[in-house]
């Protein structure tokens, strides 16, 4: 009983073979996911792919890197879709000050329109944000979207983030950056997130975890997050991998308010 919160299910990587995909991680105990919309185009995919598959949720909504070619327009199309049961968050949304696709500037207009709006819709939201910590905690203060919730996903950041984060209500998404070797801060971070605040994701076809770090990632390979939590969680009673699963996957549907 896993829950991969965060999938790109319509990258033309599973152009081939997607169904397959699919097949294979519903096989590997995988049962629900939320693939993640990243601009307009992919958001509409998304919800289609959610309405193919009942296990299938849907995000909505503008990366920080695609901010730049957003149009005011696509904010009713984001009320039209979000009106579909399927929709189950608003994002990902944020900052990233490492590449600047998009302006700095622009980045944080945009952010805040779709807390904005997020808060409107009363969908949860999912952040990204690199290298912007400070900007991204403001923010999301600012445009009160405590009153909401959401998802920091794939950390990556400092303990000082993660209590920033546990500190607006926010839960904590690992993906399978937590088996990289070189992620010994990241693991020390993972130990003190509370068992309530955790999720789990792939973030596919990126961050392959450790076996098969070097292929394409996908939603069947999020137990090897799991099987990481549970090492890292190791003192709790009755630690195992049904157990992360069961916790992350009431953590999800509490989030993204799934009977």
């Amino acid at each position: 009983m896993l829950f991969d919160t965060h999938t790109h299910l319509d990258d033309a990587r599973y152009n081939e073979d997607r169904e397959a995909m699919i097949t294979r991680a519903r096989e590997a105990g995988v049962e629900a996911f939320v693939t993640i919309g990243c601009d307009l185009a992919s958001s509409q995919a998304a919800v289609a792919l959610a309405e193919q598959h009942p296990f299938v949720y849907a995000s909505i909504g503008v990366h920080p890197h695609e901010v730049k070619h957003t149009l005011d327009s696509w904010y009713d199309e984001f009320r039209r879709l979000a009106q579909n049961k399927k929709v189950v968050a608003y994002g990902e949304i944020g900052l990233d000050y490492h590449y600047n696709h998009s302006s700095p500037k622009e980045q944080r207009q945009r952010f805040r329109e779709q807390i904005q709006l997020a808060r409107v819709l009363k969908l949860p939201v999912i952040i990204h944000t690199r290298e912007a910590q400070d900007d991204t905690i403001a923010i999301l203060k600012e445009e009160r979207a405590s009153e909401i919730g959401g998802i920091f996903h794939c950390f990556s950041g400092d303990a000082w983030l993660a209590k920033d984060a546990l500190d607006l209500g926010f839960y904590i998404s690992f993906s399978g950056i937590l088996t990289f070797q070189n992620a010994t801060m990241l693991r020390d971070i993972a130990k003190t997130i509370p068992l309530d605040r955790l999720l789990i994701e792939t973030d596919c076809p990126y961050l392959t975890p450790i076996p098969h770090r070097g292929r394409r990632n996908e939603p069947a390979y999020v137990s090897f997050v799991a099987q990481k939590l549970v090492e890292l969680h190791a003192d709790a009673p009755g630690m195992s991998v049904d157990t992360i699963g069961r916790i992350t996957t009431d953590n999800a549907k509490r989030l993204f308010k799934i009977a």
